[in-house]
């Protein structure tokens, strides 16, 4: 038997819960501003995902770099939320500005 499919799909399943703690939290410390660094570490792994000739590593890195590019957008979601009052701004930023700096 081939356990490769469960592992990578147990993988997934981690990364996106531990991308949506990330999101989160970065919103919070940091606001929205954080998005390029989801974008350049996307994009690396993506790229190292392509050059990794083993098919779980190479798995691991293609949903980690997805999961970092579809963090960009939740990034801005993310904040849209924080304005609605469905997540706790973080007390240290101007409520004026949507929670922005």
């Amino acid at each position: 038997m081939r356990f490769d499919g469960l592992l990578i799909s147990i993988i997934t399943f981690l990364i996106i819960g531990v991308f949506h703690f990330l999101v989160v939290k970065g919103e919070y410390y940091f606001s929205e501003k954080i998005w390029p660094l989801f974008l350049l570490a996307g994009v690396a792994a993506l790229a190292l995902s392509c050059l990794v000739y083993q098919t779980l590593l190479s798995s691991a890195l293609g949903v980690f770099g997805c999961t970092c590019l579809w963090s960009v957008m939740e990034l801005k979601k993310q904040t849209k939320r924080v304005g609605k009052g469905w997540f706790p701004q973080n007390p240290q930023r101007n409520p004026r500005r949507g929670g922005q700096e």
